[in-house]
């Protein structure tokens, strides 16, 4: 993790003060995310406060898995979200966990409260018990169940557990406050019953403890010091320590929220990724246009640019819409220094230069990286034959057009200077190739006579060049903020169809055919490029030059 969020935030100053009253507290973070789908960006937000957070005061990061709702988890989820911490080198340097491994201590805890008359087994159905919740200017209404005495409660509570109640017959339901004017605090469901198989427990159980009831204990259990989450779990901050105090830990574990990560045209919702995914309407998971870590390590990120990015962002309390042009930039401005120059011709136009003779075959030595001589030169073949990009002609040129055309000269990148002489079509009218000359003394140089060449294209050898797919993504979204759906639209509405363009037939430089899966190039007057891990002979963009961001942010 290059870039460490080790300056000062305001999650850091709350344990600076928690410091001061106890030296001797040993830093312990935690990420819990819940196995029902992959890891994206916001994720690695919550990742990299965790991870640093514990770093910087040289404590302990565990990784733990939520896994207490059975029907929605999978161990493909697992697997993912482990390989994605690998990925990103966030190392669980506390170890790894399962909520499932509580259920026994969840359910003691369950039947302690029982005994203490502070949970009870409510018959109430979901949608009953949403009735009585009330509203913020009105006081629920307690469940008839409420009284029950304690043998009654441990009675109807074991037989839960024992499976003789089909799921939604009954909750157990945490007794604290029908009148508060936290809705959260009023008598919430600890646990529910669901006849599901569970990943890793099988059919073990068939009561499950819901998130804000088992949250705590798993903290509490691990010796997580600071439970840090996203501003949507403010107001179930009550309830967490509630459970924390009335189960008696003696060291509790402290819940701060930041403000989650939002990003424009970007979507993080699981529930929305995944229909995209099971629908069809991208690749997979790692589809480049989602937010997923493993989408973006397909497209070609970084996790030095992620984090780089997430540094940049920050850390505050309240929420703001991040643009996308900052991450591009953060990708970008690490990829112009690190990646490596290519030529990759786009729409190959064959040209064919007719003094040039025909069976001669030379090299031009261009360079890896024009601002690093260290990088050294790569040898490009020039043969009678070449392609350059069908953008870089026009036969009926705009004003300024400073590339190919009528009578017009331009340079080919580091090769010779060359002059149209004819323009060849098809039978239907289009293109077929163009004759050149080529100003045979210039070779890199400019003319001897002194005029003035201001246009420069780049080139490939026709015979040596490899045809390859290219792909080019934009946002998969057209809606800058997401989160202001107009009333009756649904991000459906708001699909980009032209989020990717397929380019097939594209021409590189027969060097790439060695590309490995994931290495990273800047084609040339293009824009960035890794090669794809999922089809042969692909390279999927990862931007463009152009940074439309500041380039300080």
């Amino acid at each position: 993790m290059a870039e460490e969020i080790t300056n000062g935030n305001f999650i850091h100053d709350i344990i600076d003060e928690d410091l001061r009253e106890n030296p001797s507290l040993k830093i312990h973070t935690r990420f819990p995310p819940e196995p029902n789908g992959y890891l994206h960006i916001g994720s690695a937000k919550a990742i990299a406060i965790n991870v640093e957070t514990a770093r910087k005061y040289g404590g302990l990061f565990n990784l733990r898995y939520d896994d207490t709702n059975p029907a929605k988890e999978d161990t493909e989820y697992v697997d993912a979200i482990l390989e994605d911490l690998n990925w990103l080198g966030a190392t669980p340097t506390g170890g790894i966990f399962y909520g499932s491994d509580y259920f026994e201590k969840c359910y003691e805890f369950a039947v302690k409260l029982i005994k203490d008359g502070k949970a009870y087994v409510c018959d109430l159905s979901a949608e009953e018990l949403r009735a009585t919740r009330g509203t913020l200017t009105e006081k629920g209404v307690e469940s008839p169940y409420r009284n029950r005495s304690v043998e009654e409660n441990l009675d109807l509570f074991a037989r839960m557990r024992a499976g003789e109640f089909p799921d939604g017959a009954k909750t157990l339901r945490a007794k604290i406050d029908m009148a508060s004017p936290n809705i959260n605090m009023r008598d919430p469901a600890i646990y529910r019953i669901v006849h599901t198989s569970h990943h890793r427990q099988g059919n073990k159980w068939c009561i499950y403890p819901l998130y804000d009831y088992a949250h705590p204990i798993q903290d509490a259990l691990e010796g997580i010091t600071h439970s840090l989450c996203s501003l949507e779990f403010e107001n179930h901050r009550p309830l967490y320590e509630w459970v924390v105090d009335n189960i008696g830990f003696a060291q509790k574990p402290k819940q701060r929220e930041f403000a989650r990560l939002n990003i424009t045209n970007t979507v993080m919702s699981k529930r929305y990724l995944r229909s995209l995914v099971e629908n069809g309407t991208v690749d997979g998971w790692d589809d480049p246009r989602l937010p997923t870590l493993c989408g973006l390590r397909r497209r070609g990120y970084t996790p030095s640019s992620i984090f780089r990015f997430v540094h940049e962002v920050g850390v505050a309390k309240s929420e703001s819409l991040v643009d996308i042009g900052m991450l591009e930039h953060c990708i970008r401005d690490e990829l112009n220094d690190s990646a490596p120059r290519r030529v990759a011709v786009k729409r190959p136009l064959l040209v064919e230069i007719v003094n040039y003779p025909a069976d001669r075959e030379e090299f031009f030595d261009l360079p890896n990286h024009p601002q690093k001589p260290e990088n050294g030169t790569r040898p490009l073949p020039f043969t009678r034959e070449i392609f350059i990009d069908a953008d870089d002609f026009a036969e009926v040129p705009p004003p300024k057009f400073f590339r190919l055309k009528p009578e017009g000269e331009v340079r080919l990148m580091g090769a010779y200077i060359i002059k149209l002489q004819e323009i060849v079509k098809n039978p239907d009218g289009s293109v077929k190739k163009l004759l050149c000359t080529a100003d045979l003394e210039t070779r890199n140089n400019m003319p001897a006579d002194g005029r003035k060449i201001k246009g420069t294209i780049h080139w490939l050898s026709a015979k040596y060049a490899k045809r390859v797919t290219l792909m080019l993504y934009e946002n998969l979204l057209t809606i800058e903020n997401p989160a202001d759906l107009p009333e009756g639209k649904t991000y459906n509405d708001y699909l980009n169809p032209a989020s990717l363009c397929r380019v097939e037939n594209a021409a590189v430089e027969a060097s790439l055919s060695d590309a490995a899966v994931g290495d990273k190039f800047q084609f040339v007057r293009d824009g960035y490029y890794c090669k794809d891990s999922k089809y042969p002979d692909t390279f999927n963009r990862i931007v463009g030059l152009k940074d439309s961001f500041p380039a300080k942010i």
